[in-house]
């Protein structure tokens, strides 16, 4: 079923859908609605009627140059010309190219923004953008150069000139690259699209870059939250830890919405579990330092990786929720500039604003990219107790098994894991308060949206992959003492999240082994979603 493009009910969800392929490794299609398509025809009829003539007054981007050339009219006779000429000099991104998802949801996005009218884009301009994203003709997009304020100008006069069909922009299509018009043709496209007035800035002007990358690293990031609870399950289980502290009466408390979320979701995943028990903790592991003449010594309570992890996995669920109103607000605006209205009495009238800065977008992303830090941070001290004897209650040193010395075990796992939470604390550093004046200062104050959007994507990447270790590690200390504690059942979630990880990848019981396989192998499967399916399956849907 094809996503909906009506300036109006765009959600995160969908543009997943469209964004990345399905299982089939299809994309979902879009279309426009049919309301919308009215409207954007009746409005630009008008201008089309009213507007296009060199008596009409000044009209910001429609009759007259952009940023300090604001009071200079262009003739209507060079408007033609003169979106080709905005194009061209706002082509001046840097880098390396955007990923596939970012550019179609890209797309997507902008596409979206126009269907609510406001923009003046014409019919045609839409129907070749959705075109375009549909039969899978993907821009080349850099991902460096912009500062998120009149818009991502830089690459979207990248996606521009891809629309426009000029030779100097690579244009992806079925794996290989042409320059746009070819790209175009191959695709039953004319390889040009002669632009009107207006339509190059009503492309280009909207941090709908920024936006895109969002959009994505949100969902991603609300996925990875709940896998980090099952994550926490599972090394709970591993230390024989206290399920006290996750009780509903702990959090009442303090009922902060979060972090009940996940004592919930942590008793249901492990709360029948008979391993994290007195009876248990009597069990002596391998490496465990005690008398066993002499009686085992009372948990009481737990360190704060686990006994505290409600109160950090919580703030982070109730970021994203922040996050995802701003964000859900954000895909079903119109962002550039000016903004045309109906009148009335009859007519339109063009209206200048700021709606493509973009500091909503700066700010929630620099939110996102602290609250996963956060959330890595946490998931990777878990890791290292699970490693150490004297923090793990007698685990096996580096969860090894094979012979000591010979082989090194997860160390060498855990400390790459280390290496992503300290490259995530300096992207977690916020890039919204940035801001240097651009265009001769008639941008005196920027947002630096794409940044903050780009390094937010990367922290959530670098999260999933520590937090699917984690998940990788408490299978092999699982694993590593099944046989002393089967007569202690570890939780019925557990167990489901276990069989799920053990279906794919068997845990090292001969020694060490290219352990890159088994870490690329965890991420995979997280992304899938099926240990998040396997639980769900077994204990219910999480929260």
């Amino acid at each position: 079923m094809a996503v909906t493009i009506d300036g109006r009910r765009m959600t995160g969800a969908k543009v997943v859908r469209v964004a990345r392929p399905g299982g089939a490794g299809r994309f979902e299609k879009a279309g426009i609605d049919a309301k919308a398509r009215e409207a954007v025809g009746t409005a630009r009829d008008y201008i089309d009627a009213n507007w296009l003539n060199d008596e009409a007054p000044l009209m910001y981007a429609f009759n007259t140059g952009v940023g300090l050339f604001k009071d200079v009219r262009v003739p209507i006779a060079s408007m033609a010309h003169y979106q080709d000429q905005i194009i061209r000099a706002h082509a001046t991104g840097i880098g390396e190219p955007f990923a596939q998802d970012i550019v179609r949801a890209t797309m997507l996005l902008r596409a979206n923004a126009f269907a609510s009218a406001y923009s003046g884009a014409t019919l045609p301009l839409m129907d070749r953008l959705v075109g375009f994203l549909n039969a899978g003709l993907h821009p080349v997009i850099p991902s460096k150069g912009s500062v998120g304020a009149s818009g991502d100008l830089a690459p979207l006069a990248y996606l521009a000139g891809a629309l426009r069909g000029f030779e100097d922009v690579p244009v992806e299509y079925k794996g290989k690259i042409y320059a746009a018009p070819e790209a175009a043709r191959r695709a039953g496209f004319e390889p040009e699209y002669k632009m009107g007035a207006k339509e190059a800035s009503a492309i280009i002007n909207g941090s709908t870059v920024s936006l895109a990358i969002a959009a994505l690293a949100q969902e991603d990031a609300r996925r990875i939250v709940r896998h980090a609870d099952i994550a926490l399950a599972l090394t709970l289980e591993a230390l024989r830890g206290e399920l006290a502290a996750f009780d509903p009466r702990v959090h009442a408390a303090r009922p902060h919405r979060g972090q009940a979320r996940t004592a919930r979701n942590l008793l249901k995943i492990a709360g029948d579990s008979k391993r994290c028990s007195e009876a248990a903790r009597a069990v002596l592991f391998p490496d465990e330092a005690r008398d066993p003449s002499k009686p085992v010594p009372l948990r009481v309570q737990d360190v704060y990786s686990l006994r505290c992890a409600p109160q950090v996995h919580g703030p982070v669920f109730e970021a994203l929720s922040y996050i995802e109103n701003i964000l859900g607000v954000e895909m079903n605006s119109a962002t550039d500039n000016p903004l045309m209205f109906a009148n009335e009495d009859g007519g339109y009238v063009s209206i200048s604003g700021g709606h493509f800065h973009g500091a909503y977008v700066a700010q929630a992303m620099d939110l996102l990219a602290i609250a996963m830090t956060d959330l890595g941070a946490i998931s990777e001290r878990r890791l290292a107790r699970l490693i150490d004897p004297v923090m793990s209650y007698g685990l096996p040193r580096n969860l090894l098994a094979g012979e000591r010395g010979l082989n090194t075990g997860f160390a060498t796992v855990q400390c790459s894991m280390s290496a992503l939470v300290m490259e995530n604390r300096g992207l977690a550093t916020p890039g919204s308060v940035d801001s240097i004046p651009g265009k001769s200062n008639a941008e005196d104050h920027v947002s630096n949206s794409t940044w903050c959007a780009r390094k937010a994507r990367t922290v959530v990447e670098n999260v999933e992959q520590i937090v699917a270790v984690e998940m990788l590690m408490a299978a092999q200390a699982l694993s590593l003492v099944a046989d002393r504690t089967k007569d202690h059942p570890i939780g019925k979630g557990s167990q489901a999240a276990i069989d799920a990880i053990r279906a794919e990848i068997k845990p090292a019981l001969d020694g060490d082994r290219w352990y890159h396989h088994e870490i690329k192998a965890i991420l995979e499967l997280a992304r899938s979603s099926r240990i998040l399916a396997a639980v769900e399956t077994a204990v219910g849907p999480l929260e």
